[in-house]
C-alpha cells in the first residue's frame, strides 16, 4: 500500500494537473494526455524506446545472457564459474564509475582503448559518442544486464534432472540436440519471466542513457521515454518542471509495459505453464 499501491494512485492524480514547483493541484482533466499526442518529438521518442528495449534485449538481456548460461554449463565446471563470475563485475560496479570506464575506453583520442584495438586493423579513431552513440548506449546498457538473465537460466539449466539428459545422450543426442529439443523447452518459464522483467526495466530505465549520452548528440538522438520524463519533471529548464506532464507520461509507459507483458504471457502459452500434470494411476 505504502511503496506501489499509493505512489501509483498518487501518480495517475497528479497527471491530470499541471503540478510544478509549487505543488498546487491545479486540475486541468486529460490536457496532459492530449499534449502526449501532439507532442511533436514523441514519434522519434518512441522510436528510440522502442528500438532501445528491442536491440539491449535481444543482443544482451536475453540473448547473450542465454548463451552465456548454455557456454558455461556445458564446458568445465570451475572455468564457467568463473566466467559468470567475471560478468558480475559490471552489476556491482556503481553506476557512475563504470559509465566514466566506458566514456574513458570510448573517447576520440587514438590511446583510448577502442581506438586502440581499431589501430592494428588499420581503421582510423572514431568519437564513439558522437558518431555511434547507440551503439554506446546499448553496449554500457546491455553489459549490466546479461548478469541478471545469465544468472537466471544457468539455476534453471542445473535443475534439469540428471536422467533427463542422460537419457538424451544415451538416444545418441548431440550437444545441440540436446540444448535444442531439451534443456530449452524445460526452462521456457525462465525464458518468459527473464523477457517480461527485462522488458519492463529497459522501459524504465534510463540512469546509463543519461550519464553516458544526456539524450544526446543532439536533439533527443538517444533520448527514450523515461528519460524524457525525467528531463520534463526533475530538470530544470529556465527554472521550469512539468511534474503534471511528466506524470501522465509515466502512466502512458505503465501502460505500455503491462501490454507488453499481456503480449508476452500469450505468445509463451503462459496457461499452458501453469497447468497441473496429469498423472495416470495404475
Amino acid at each position: 500500500m505504502l511503496f506501489y499501491f499509493v505512489p501509483v494512485v498518487l501518480t495517475v492524480l497528479i497527471s491530470f494537473t499541471n503540478m510544478d514547483y509549487s505543488f498546487r493541484w491545479n486540475w486541468i482533466g486529460v490536457e496532459n494526455y492530449i499534449k502526449i499526442v501532439t507532442d511533436p518529438w514523441m514519434p522519434k521518442i518512441l522510436a528510440n524506446t522502442f528500438f532501445y528495449v528491442f536491440a539491449t534485449l535481444t543482443c544482451f538481456n536475453v540473448g547473450l545472457a542465454l548463451v552465456l548460461s548454455l557456454i558455461t554449463t556445458h564446458i568445465n565446471e570451475k572455468v564457467g564459474a568463473a566466467i559468470r563470475a567475471i560478468w558480475l563485475l559490471p552489476r556491482i560496479t556503481p553506476s557512475t564509475v563504470y559509465v566514466l570506464l566506458w566514456l574513458w575506453a570510448c573517447r576520440r583520442e587514438s590511446t583510448s582503448l577502442f581506438n586502440w584495438l581499431l589501430g592494428f586493423f588499420g581503421f582510423k579513431p572514431i568519437n564513439w559518442r558522437l558518431e555511434h552513440p547507440w551503439l554506446l548506449v546499448i553496449f554500457i546498457n546491455g553489459f549490466i544486464g546479461v548478469s541478471f538473465g545469465m544468472i537466471i537460466f544457468t539455476a534453471a539449466l542445473k535443475s534439469i534432472g540428471n536422467d533427463v539428459i542422460w537419457a538424451a545422450k544415451v538416444d545418441g543426442a548431440s550437444t545441440w540436440q540436446l540444448i535444442r529439443y531439451v534443456e530449452l523447452p524445460l526452462i521456457k518459464w525462465p525464458l518468459l519471466f527473464v523477457l517480461a522483467y527485462q522488458t519492463l526495466s529497459l522501459f524504465t530505465s534510463y540512469e546509463y542513457i543519461l550519464l553516458a549520452t544526456g539524450g544526446g548528440p543532439g536533439l533527443y538522438t538517444t533520448e527514450v521515454w523515461a528519460l524524457y520524463v525525467y528531463d520534463l519533471a526533475f530538470r530544470q529548464y529556465g527554472g521550469i518542471v512539468y511534474f503534471g506532464y511528466g506524470a501522465a507520461l509515466s502512466a502512458i509507459l505503465v501502460v505500455i509495459g503491462v501490454t507488453m507483458s499481456v503480449i508476452y504471457l500469450k505468445v509463451f502459452r503462459f496457461r499452458e505453464l501453469m497447468i497441473e500434470p496429469k498423472i495416470e494411476v495404475g
